[in-house]
């Protein structure tokens, strides 16, 4: 399973800019890593990312298909080890946004 790291400090603050931004810089690595499983791993922000990040996740889960995209937000190493885990048992998911370590995909 490839994992593509998205850091908060990559990003703008503005999800509009943060998704542009996504877009153009990070989308054609992710693209790249298709071909593989895929986990998108994006440092936590505020709700108003919530609805771009579902998007992405899922708009690149139905084009890697049959390959698996998915994303997690926020959380220790180990509990991304644990969301990883978890998916490489779980054929049938993709397309989801997970919150790791109870954080509701936002910082407050």
């Amino acid at each position: 399973m490839a994992l593509v790291r998205i850091e908060a400090r990559e990003l703008p603050d503005s999800p509009l800019d943060a998704a542009a931004a996504f877009h153009a810089r990070i989308l054609p690595e992710a693209r790249r890593a298709s071909g593989n499983d895929l986990v998108l791993l994006f440092d936590p922000a505020d709700h108003t990312h919530l609805h771009w990040r579902t998007a992405a996740v899922e708009e690149l889960a139905r084009e890697a298909a049959p390959c698996r995209v998915n994303g997690a937000v926020g959380g220790s190493s180990g509990s991304v080890k644990a969301v990883c885990d978890y998916l490489d048992k779980a054929p049938g998911v993709t397309g989801q946004l997970f919150a790791v370590d109870g954080n509701p995909a936002r910082k407050d």
